[in-house]
């Protein structure tokens, strides 16, 4: 199935700052710079990539914002030629070498990705190293149990709408899930997954660099992500052919294509990197369950809450007009700040 993505999604009028200018340096500059990241990486212990949409053009996936992209050309009132074929297209240069470099031992990397492809896992990166921000046009989730099912065929749906497909996982008790799966590819307006997004902020905040790729960063929250990192001390090294918002906080700016910075700076770390998407499964539709379900917090419900009555008095009861000097909740996850709370645990169901 070949899904025209961008006509998929729902009409929304501010698609950001549309056909920017591209720029390309010199070839003796990007090469330097190019050394100068392959420097910061070997440097680095905790790293991030960033990824857009400006990774996977090499691989015949155009890009949004560009003077081609789809919604520069759609505001020109020219009807964008795409039908984009997820199923053939192929991880490009920059997806393998990111994979070896998550691959090296003396680094704690990971993958924070605005792309819907997939190819960051063709190119065999592990789903525990990879948080895909916007969802995957070929993962569908279980609501009931979180699990995820990555397919061989591309999603006939966005909006995490159901597929009509059940969940095939199987409980404590060898018992069937079948909760119906739904689509994990967001729409205008959609909210981030939370476990991704949770886990993409956290990263970002304890790197010592994150290296920003083929993306303007204008879209938020993820746009400010690498400011996460500089707040921690961290550096900040970006990679794409225009402009982006956070040039001027960036340690490091490179103006080029994402596969020839990326071809320097594997060089430069004396890395070998495959050109070859890994092996699909044989199969015909369900491929690959990937059981990478990452919990949610738990979940408490409030019982008492200490609250000062204004009299220095503090009470375990909430009464009407008392003043609680925090926010309360009717839920309250694990790390939220109440005053004094008293949490009920949650009760946990044998077979979940």
């Amino acid at each position: 199935m070949s899904l025209n993505y961008a006509a998929a999604l729902s009409k929304y009028p501010d698609k950001g700052i549309l056909g920017l200018e591209e720029i390309t340096e010199t070839d003796n500059i990007v090469k330097q710079k190019s050394s100068e990241l392959a420097a910061l990486l070997r440097a680095a212990s905790r790293i991030v990539f960033l990824t857009g949409a400006g990774i996977s053009t090499a691989s015949g996936i155009p890009d949004f914002r560009g003077p081609k992209g789809v919604w520069t050309l759609e505001e020109m009132g020219l009807k964008p030629d795409v039908n984009i074929d997820f199923q053939t297209a192929r991880p490009t240069f920059t997806h393998f070498a990111i994979t070896e470099i998550c691959k090296m031992r003396d680094k704690s990397c990971y993958v924070v990705s605005q792309n819907v492809d997939n190819l960051h896992m063709r190119s065999g990166l592990p789903k525990e190293q990879l948080s895909e921000v916007h969802g995957n046009i070929f993962t569908e989730k279980c609501p009931s149990c979180g699990r995820e099912f990555v397919r061989r065929k591309p999603s006939e749906s966005i909006g995490m709408r159901k597929t009509g497909n059940l969940c095939t996982a199987r409980k404590i008790r060898n018992i069937r899930c079948r909760g119906k799966l739904v689509d994990t590819v967001l729409d205008w307006e959609d909210p981030l997954p939370f476990d991704e997004l949770d886990e993409s902020e956290r990263r970002c905040t304890e790197a010592d660099l994150c290296v920003v790729l083929g993306t303007t960063l204008q879209i938020q929250p993820t746009g400010n992500m690498p400011l996460k990192t500089k707040r921690g001390g961290g550096k900040v090294a970006i990679v794409n052919l225009q402009k982006t918002r956070l040039d001027s906080s960036a340690d490091l700016v490179i103006n080029a294509k994402c596969d020839e910075v990326m071809r320097v700076v594997c060089d430069d770390m004396e890395l070998s990197v495959p050109s070859e998407p890994s092996p699909s499964p044989e199969g015909s539709d369900l491929v690959v369950i990937k059981d990478a379900f990452r919990p949610k917090p738990p979940q408490y419900r409030v019982k008492r809450v200490k609250v000062d009555d204004g009299g220095g008095v503090v009470k375990e009861e909430v009464a009407s007009g008392d003043t609680v000097s925090e926010i309360v909740k009717e839920e309250v996850a694990s790390g939220d700040t109440v005053s004094e709370i008293v949490k009920e645990e949650p009760q946990h169901s044998s077979d979940a």
